[in-house]
């Protein structure tokens, strides 16, 4: 099957959950409140494209090519960042929920994440090196082996961050969230 190329269209309130997205590239293309969950985005390529009120909950997103693509109030619970095309991704997302989602080893430098919600999501071995966490609630995600140098942290909550196995110079916290930092140490900090 010949792939198809998309420029400059909108797909509004589509639902992909039976039948597929078309194979192809899609250029500067806008979703909006289309449902992908449980449905089958690999393969894809996708290029300066914004989803905005889709839900891709545990979509397959295998080798898919997403360069600068915006998700804006998304749902994305369980998605499998590292198993698309690392070649050229550059991600950007707003008001999202990325519960039990994994970027394990990615390299996202500078990514933004404002108003997300990150429960039980996997950083692994993530290098996310100058980082914001604007506004996102970190509730048991994952951090291990994770480049977080120059990151800013100072508005997020619920982050359980072990200086140890992560490497932390010049990452940005607020006083009042460094409790996050301890928290392996089972310390009571009134």
């Amino acid at each position: 099957m010949a792939k198809t190329f998309w420029t400059d269209q909108e797909f509004t309130k589509q639902d992909y959950t039976h039948q597929k997205l078309p194979k192809g590239d899609y250029e500067n293309c806008r979703f909006v409140d289309c449902l992908f969950s449980e449905g089958y985005l690999d393969n894809q390529n996708f290029v300066e494209c914004t989803f905005e009120g889709c839900d891709l909950t545990n979509a397959n997103i295998a080798h898919t090519t997403f360069h600068d693509v915006t998700f804006t109030d998304c749902k994305m619970v369980g998605v499998q960042f590292e198993t698309c095309n690392h070649l050229l991704l550059t991600l950007h997302f707003t008001g999202c929920n990325l519960s039990v989602a994994s970027f394990q080893g990615l390299n996202l430098p500078s990514i933004i994440f404002e108003d997300c919600k990150f429960h039980q999501t996997d950083f692994t071995e993530t290098f996310l090196k100058g980082a914001k966490f604007t506004n996102c609630d970190l509730e048991n995600a994952i951090f291990e082996g994770t480049d977080l140098e120059k990151t800013d942290f100072r508005s997020s909550i619920n982050f359980n961050i072990d200086p140890s196995l992560n490497r932390l110079k010049k990452t940005r916290f607020k006083k009042d969230g460094l409790i996050g930092l301890l928290k392996k140490y089972d310390i009571v900090v009134s």
